[in-house]
């Protein structure tokens, strides 16, 4: 299938760059696309870019100062809310456009206003809380992720509760299964009884052509209402157990939750669009 570029008169050059967010270091975290825009491409353009990068997330971005709208895709579609292309496109606003490092930054989204402030290397995400319903343990859960949780609760994901961190880190699910439950994404998680942490997670999102996301901010806007009730404390360190693995920094404050952690620049360069 060949992507129209209709509107697109000029050669383009975008600043691009791929960030791995929720970590100090370079491969490990979540990796993002930021593109640069002087002003909104077509949808299916965006799309279309976010499926050349093959990265769970693309950000674009169209602002100046600290005042942005920020829109995020993945490889497949676009969606209402990620947190590590938000932390991702904060990294290259501070490090590229000359902000003062005390400078809180302003994106407008389809989830409403995000707020991102900065304190040394750690960028804090002020995101919506979206805590979960419980919800029976449906059979074809369990049948996709290979293994019963103990509790399920719904929210824009499903978020599946297990009894221990071994419990997650063992789970094979079957992607084309998880693929057709009603949701976007399949949260997985545990106390960790390691204790390196508060609690960790896994983020399975087939559906929108994400088998398995390394690092999810999103998520945890899900996490950490959860987590807080449970553990019965508002400040959370959480671990996301992917391969490439990830750390957060959690805060409670009712209807809106506190996500921070690092990022570091893997790759700068530009995007070449032809019309």
């Amino acid at each position: 299938m060949t992507t129209s570029l209709r509107g697109l008169d000029n050669l383009m050059d975008i600043p691009y760059y791929h960030i791995d967010a929720f970590t100090g270091a370079v491969f490990s975290g979540n990796p993002a696309g930021v593109c640069l825009l002087g002003e909104w491409l077509a949808d299916e353009v965006l799309q279309a870019i976010a499926a050349e990068n093959r990265l769970s997330e693309t950000a674009f971005l169209v602002g100046e100062g600290t005042d942005y709208a920020l829109r995020w895709f993945t490889p497949e579609a676009e969606v209402d809310l990620c947190g590590h292309a938000t932390l991702a496109a904060a990294f290259v606003l501070h490090a590229h456009t000359g902000l003062d490092p005390e400078e809180t930054i302003t994106f407008q989204t389809l989830s409403g206003t995000l707020r991102v402030g900065r304190t040394g290397d750690l960028f804090s995400l002020d995101f919506p809380a979206r805590p979960g319903r419980p919800v029976p343990v449906a059979g074809e859960l369990t049948t996709a992720l290979g293994m019963e949780p103990e509790e399920v609760y719904l929210a824009r994901d499903i978020l599946a509760v297990f009894g221990g961190r071994s419990a997650v880190t063992q789970l094979r699910p079957d992607f084309e299964r998880l693929a057709k439950l009603d949701c976007l994404g399949i949260i997985a998680t545990a106390r960790d009884d390691s204790g390196g942490a508060d609690f960790v997670s896994r983020f399975f999102a087939p559906g929108v052509g994400v088998p398995e996301d390394p690092v999810t901010g999103s998520s945890h806007s899900t996490l950490i209402p959860y987590w807080a009730a449970r553990l019965g404390k508002d400040s959370l360190h959480a671990l996301q157990i992917s391969e490439r693995g990830g750390e957060l920094f959690c805060e409670n404050q009712g209807e809106r939750v506190i996500i921070s952690g690092r990022a570091v620049q893997y790759l700068s360069g530009t995007l070449y669009l032809a019309g």
